[in-house]
C-alpha cells in the first residue's frame, strides 16, 4: 500500500486516518474494537484521538476515547504496529484548558496511562492558545521528545501566521517543529485552509491531515433534508451547517461522479481530499465495519480529470 511520510520525519502512513472521536461515545467498546480490528486488519495503522474526546457527553470527563484505544491495543497486544496521535490543550487542566509546560506535560502522563503505552507517535497541539508563548509550548514538546515519550509534535486549528511564528521559534531556539498540521478541510470546508495554510504546508514540507473529511457524515449523502437530522446525535447540527444551496450543489456532484464511476459519495469525496496536493491523509471516523469497508475502497479510487474538476467547481 502506498505509504506518505509525515513532513521532515522518517514516519510514514498510509493516506488514511482512523478518527477515535466516536470511540467511547456513538460507538461502544465492543464497536469500537470492531472498527478497530477491522481498520488494522486491511493494513491501516494511523489512529487519531484526543484527550478531550468525549467530555461533550453527560457524564463524561474526557479520556473516553484514548481509554478505549488503549484496552484495544493492550488486548491484540499491537502496539508497536499501531500509529497513534493524541491531542492536548482542550481538556481543562490545573482548571483552565491551555499549553503551559505544566499543562502539556500533566496532560501527556495522563494520555500515555489511558493509552497505555509509553509513548505516543504523533503530539498535536489540539487548538492554539495565545497566552501561551509559543517558546514554552515547544520547550514542553521538545521535553517529551527528549525523554522519549513523544515521537513527533504538531499543530491542530492553527492559523497560517501562528503555525508560520512557531515554526520560526522551533528553527529560533533549536526546538521540534510542528511536523504536521490538522486542519478542518473537506469538499464544503475549504477556504480556511486552503487561504493561506495550504502553501505554507507545501512551502515549508509539513503534513496534513484534515479532519471531518465527510463534514460530518454530510458528506456521505446521508443528510439532505430536515427530517434526517433525526439519523444521528450530531444530525441538527449537520443539517444546519451544511443543508443549504451550496450544500446541494456539492451532494449533487458527489452523486453525479460516484454514478460514473460506479462509487458512493462517501469514497468520491475522501478520494477527493486524499488527491489535494498538500494533503497526506484525512481523517474519518466510523461506527461500523460496513463505514470502514466503505472508507478503505476510497483509498482504492483514483479520481479522473474530469470528477476532480466537477467536484472542484461545485465546491469552490
Amino acid at each position: 500500500m502506498e505509504k506518505r511520510k509525515i513532513g521532515k520525519s522518517d514516519l510514514a502512513i498510509a493516506p488514511l486516518m482512523l478518527g477515535g472521536n466516536v470511540f467511547g461515545w456513538t460507538a461502544d467498546e465492543a464497536a469500537s474494537f470492531a472498527v478497530l480490528d477491522a481498520f488494522a486488519q486491511a493494513g491501516f495503522a494511523a489512529v487519531d484521538t484526543a484527550d478531550v474526546y468525549s467530555m461533550w457527553v453527560p457524564g463524561h470527563k474526557g479520556g473516553e476515547s484514548e481509554t478505549v484505544l488503549g484496552n484495544w491495543m493492550a488486548s491484540r497486544k499491537n502496539r508497536k504496529n499501531v500509529v497513534i496521535a493524541t491531542k492536548v490543550g482542550m481538556l481543562p487542566i490545573g482548571g483552565k484548558p491551555g499549553l503551559s509546560k505544566s499543562q502539556i506535560h500533566a496532560a501527556a502522563d495522563a494520555s500515555l496511562k489511558r493509552l497505555k503505552t509509553d509513548y505516543i507517535d504523533i503530539y498535536f497541539a489540539h487548538r492554539d492558545h495565545e497566552e501561551n508563548p509559543l517558546e514554552e509550548t515547544l520547550e514542553a514538546f521538545g521535553d517529551l521528545v527528549k525523554a522519549g515519550k513523544v515521537r513527533l509534535v504538531g499543530a491542530s486549528n492553527y492559523s497560517a501566521e501562528r503555525l508560520a511564528q512557531a515554526l520560526a521559534v522551533s528553527e529560533k531556539h533549536g526546538l521540534p517543529r510542528y511536523e504536521v498540521l490538522q486542519p478542518l478541510y473537506n469538499l464544503y470546508d475549504r477556504s480556511g485552509f486552503e487561504a493561506g495554510l495550504a502553501g505554507l504546508c507545501r512551502e515549508k514540507n509539513i503534513g496534513v491531515v484534515p479532519y471531518y473529511g465527510l463534514a460530518s457524515g454530510f458528506l456521505s449523502g446521508k443528510y439532505r433534508s430536515e427530517d434526517d437530522a433525526k439519523k444521528s446525535p450530531r444530525g441538527a447540527t449537520v443539517v444546519k451547517k451544511y443543508l443549504n444551496d451550496r450544500g446541494r450543489k456539492i451532494l449533487a456532484a458527489l452523486d453525479s461522479v460516484s454514478s460514473r464511476l460506479k462509487t458512493t459519495p462517501a469514497r468520491a469525496a475522501i478520494a477527493w481530499l486524499m488527491a489535494r496536493p498538500a494533503v497526506t491523509a484525512p481523517i474519518v471516523s466510523a461506527t461500523s465495519v460496513e463505514q470502514v469497508e466503505d472508507l478503505i475502497a476510497a483509498v482504492k479510487l483514483r479520481l479522473d480529470a474530469e470528477a476532480l474538476a466537477e467536484l472542484d467547481s461545485a465546491s469552490a
